[in-house]
């Protein structure tokens, strides 16, 4: 067999760019990712977090701000999420957050909606209005139960 040198090199970069696809659906699919500027830590409390989890993002108007670092349960059995937000945010006390889903069945992330107060929000802050994530399951449930059927007397 004769040698071929490009071909041998060519071999080598289809090798080394299969391993490093490789690589990045690894980190891809494994959760890892860039936190990005952080640095103000905000905690938000509510009554029913469905799929949220650490790492999922935190919007402002359909940009990423910042992502979910913690979710754990407070005193009173309720859902405590601690968010880590770009600290040049200058969030009002008034901003509202709510769980919503991409798509029909997509991920939950958490939207911020700032307010209109002059007063600033300081690493540590509570957000008090909330609105929790809506359960599929739970609303299908529901609608079965209005629409049962009356039995007959």
């Amino acid at each position: 067999m004769s040698e071929s040198p490009i071909r041998d090199f060519l071999v080598g970069v289809f090798v080394l760019m299969g391993l490093a696809a490789i690589a990045y659906m690894s980190v891809a699919l494994g959760g890892a990712s860039y936190r990005g500027p952080g640095g103000l830590q905000l905690i938000v409390t509510f009554d029913q977090v469905g799929g949220l989890k650490p790492r999922s993002r935190v919007v402002v108007g359909g940009v990423k701000v910042g992502q979910i670092s913690e979710i754990s349960l407070d005193e009173n059995l309720r859902a405590r999420v601690v968010i880590d937000v770009d600290e040049r945010l200058e969030l009002p006390t008034d901003t509202s957050a709510a769980i919503l889903t991409s798509g029909v069945l997509g991920n939950q992330y958490i939207e911020l909606e700032p307010g209109g107060e002059e007063a600033i929000l300081k690493s540590g802050d509570e957000i008090e209005f909330t609105q929790s994530a809506l359960i599929l399951e739970q609303m299908i449930s529901r609608l079965v139960q209005n629409l049962g059927v009356d039995s007959p007397e």
